[in-house]
């Protein structure tokens, strides 16, 4: 066999399997069951990056202290965080004297608000968060009262993009993580559980990168708004693998209203359609 046949024979047998290499992308559903769920007390707050400016915490003088945690405390938002502009502060601050004087804050999950982008990443805690991968779209449940966000794979942004409660998100996978690009989010909704706010100007995009032998789901988000935000700022979220089964469809009850004798901000409704 002449040197340039085996060449083709080698390259012939060499293209199908680099080909399928490069066609591996990371499985974030590698059986029916395979949900993923927060492994920490706080999920439902970021945690900081390994290095530069970070998400809004809790005021180190009144820490956040969650259900089950021991005496729950209610958020009181740091505002010495250099990323935001005085406007936030001042909004923010606002809500801070409300909460530290009685009142009980607004959280999107507790009034059956969508949370936006990238809200949902820190949504809930308990309930778990399901992908279905296909090869133009991701979709991404939360399985607490079925919030769902569509990516569109390999695609680019569309020229307008009227703004909603989830933007419009397209994506595509680099090695072994999936990169999502987030733009077009309307201004009902906050960037986390401090009711940091946020403008319609805000680019978001999240990493999706599985750790730990699979066992983790690795979310690594970048926040730009220079409409709220002094500088673009980053913030991680993790979640566990479980083994839960079936999605569960957990609706909504709109029965806590001046329940407690306080008012709270008026659960979302449609008059019409949207289809």
């Amino acid at each position: 066999m002449s040197k340039f046949v085996l060449m083709c024979v080698t390259a012939g047998l060499w293209l199908p399997m680099a080909l399928q290499a490069a066609a591996e992308v990371p499985n974030f559903t590698p059986d029916p069951s395979t949900a993923w769920n927060s492994d920490r007390p706080k999920s439902d707050d970021f945690l900081p990056p390994p290095s530069g400016p970070g998400p809004v915490l809790s005021d180190k003088a009144h820490p956040y202290v969650p259900n089950g945690q021991g005496q729950s405390t209610y958020r009181v938002a740091d505002l010495t965080n250099p990323i935001l502009q005085p406007w936030a502060i001042e909004q923010m601050r606002k809500t801070n004297e409300e909460v530290l004087a009685g009142k009980v804050p607004f959280i999107a999950r507790e009034r059956c608000w969508p949370a936006g982008v990238p809200g949902l990443d820190i949504y809930n805690r308990g309930q778990p968060v399901h992908f279905i991968q296909t090869p133009d779209k991701v979709v991404i449940i939360n399985e607490l009262y079925s919030q769902i966000r569509h990516v569109y794979l390999n695609v680019p942004h569309s020229a307008h993009v009227t703004p909603s409660w989830y933007g419009e998100s397209v994506g595509h996978y680099e090695g072994d993580e999936l990169v999502v690009d987030t733009i077009g989010l309307n201004t009902r909704t906050f960037v986390d559980n401090y009711r940091t706010p946020h403008t319609e100007q805000m680019h978001v995009v999240e990493r999706f990168k599985l750790i730990e032998g699979g066992k983790s789901l690795q979310v690594t988000v970048t926040v730009d708004d220079p409409g709220t935000f002094t500088m673009p700022w980053s913030a991680v979220q993790h979640w566990r693998r479980i083994h839960q089964g079936p999605l569960i469809e957990d609706v909504c009850e709109p029965n806590n209203t001046f329940f407690f004798g306080y008012a709270v901000a008026p659960l979302p409704q449609a008059d019409r359609p949207d289809f």
